[in-house]
């Protein structure tokens, strides 16, 4: 059920994002929310999707989430290499997955490759009230 869901949203993420999104040019992340959904089987719960788009060697700033948000993220195109707390950095390719639990540190965002794109969905499920996704790490 969750992997059919997951394949949708997926699908519709490709549907809504630009064709000009292979042009994510520079070394920062583009950041575009394509959908957010209240969830009504879980009051105070919203579904998030966060279309990240990486240029050739582009990369994110360390960051956190919110304490209340789990992230499901599939590599849509490209190669992501990623540090999840204290983890070893893993390289996830198109069509592989990762997640983040509630308070994790997420150290390392970055594309693996120098010369082609890559791009990323986050889904996360988050407290609905919350807007901000993203916060940097405190040095």
């Amino acid at each position: 059920m969750i992997r059919s869901l997951l394949g949708a949203l997926v699908a519709a993420t490709l549907l809504i994002a630009p064709a000009a999104a292979h042009d994510a040019a520079g070394k920062a992340a583009k950041v575009t929310l394509v959908y957010e959904h209240e969830l009504p089987n879980l009051p105070g719960k919203s579904i998030k999707g966060v279309l990240v788009e990486y240029g050739p060697g582009g990369s994110s700033p360390g960051h956190t989430h919110p304490a209340s948000a789990f992230i499901y993220a599939t590599v849509l195109e490209g190669a992501i290499r990623s540090q999840v707390n204290d983890g070893p950095v893993k390289v996830f390719r198109a069509g592989e997955n990762f997640s983040e639990m509630p308070g994790d540190r997420h150290g390392v965002s970055a594309n693996a490759s120098a010369t082609k794109p890559a791009k990323l969905l986050a889904v996360f499920v988050v407290d609905t009230a919350q807007k901000e996704l993203t916060f940097p790490l405190q040095k």
